[in-house]
């Protein structure tokens, strides 16, 4: 079984419960996350089972999206529910119109400190565990995306809240967004709960709840859910193969140079093809290798293809 599951991670399980609960549930041996949920949020979860753990990186990159409920008047150490109070302030002064301006700061290429209850690390420890020890250390702010931040309903008053609808790059921090948006209403905020809405390609509505993966692991009828590693990754121009070059790729020789003109016109979009990676796919539609594309010498303006990764 090779490819990706678009699982819907209930609150209260990590990251890593959900892979352990693959695994078992369909009885393979490789499988992993595209990236991690917080305990506490719910959501998009893709899990790649068998080959498809070895593409696994070119979806973490992957644009994200959320729906985030955004408690004000409230600042906590982890920015969440989670964590400790560190200051309560009246929110009942902030206007809806106050929340919008707010956000417009947030909007774009931003700056953002990762929280000490984090994936990241200082002199090569995870932040969290130093956090469980009770130590801070200086964290170096991080450059982030938010294409999309949009209030979609405010509750006025001494226990103000806000509903978010969010679309950012890795690596954003949803809790700090809500945290630093207080932060500018001089009330404080926090996040309250977080549902992760789309992973990529990767959308809630077609995403498969833990116990209907449990039915159909029973029933047989698991393939259903299992998307191929080449759809996972439909988002990269795609480069069909002649079967002499999918015998040779076995073998880890890379196909042929191809003229730009007949490679996928999104590679040319931006005018820099070099560089860019596409996917290289059988005849029948298998994703057979990933590559990048680079000028070959003296071809008169061919492409080549540097190899990355070869599935065969």
């Amino acid at each position: 079984m090779d490819g990706v599951i678009n699982v819907l991670k209930p609150p209260g399980m990590t990251s890593h419960d959900v892979v352990d609960f693959v695994r078992r549930t369909l009885g393979v041996k490789r499988a992993g996350h595209t990236g991690t949920l917080d305990p506490g949020a719910a959501g998009v979860l893709p899990v790649c089972v068998g080959k498809a753990t070895r593409v696994s990186e070119y979806l973490l990159g992957s644009d994200k999206a959320y729906r985030a409920v955004m408690v004000l008047g409230v600042v906590t150490d982890t920015h969440d529910a989670q964590g400790r109070v560190e200051a309560v302030h009246d929110p009942s002064g902030v206007t809806r119109a106050d929340v919008e301006r707010a956000l417009g700061g947030f909007r774009g290429v931003i700056r953002q400190v990762p929280p000490m209850i984090s994936a990241g690390k200082h002199a090569g420890e995870r932040l969290y565990r130093l956090a469980r020890r009770g130590v801070v250390v200086e964290r170096a702010p991080r450059t982030v995306t938010v294409m999309a931040l949009e209030l979609v309903s405010f509750q006025p008053g001494p226990a103000a809240r806000a509903i978010l609808d969010i679309a950012c790059s890795k690596g954003t921090y949803v809790r700090t967004l809500c945290h630093d948006i207080g932060q500018v209403l001089g009330c404080g905020a926090y996040l309250d709960f977080l549902v992760r809405t789309r992973h990529g390609p990767f959308v809630q509505e077609e995403a498969v709840t833990i116990e209907e993966l449990e039915q159909a692991a029973r029933d047989g009828t698991v393939a259903r859910y299992v998307l191929a590693p080449g759809a996972a990754l439909a988002f990269l121009p795609e480069v069909t193969l002649r079967p002499d070059e999918s015998r040779r790729l076995a073998l880890g020789i890379a196909p042929a140079p191809r003229p730009l003109a007949v490679l996928p016109p999104e590679v040319v979009a931006g005018g820099r093809p070099a560089g860019r990676l596409v996917r290289l796919s059988t005849a029948d539609g298998a994703l057979a290798a990933l590559a990048r594309l680079y000028p070959a010498r003296g071809e008169g303006g061919l492409m080549g293809f540097r190899l990355e990764k070869v599935l065969l």
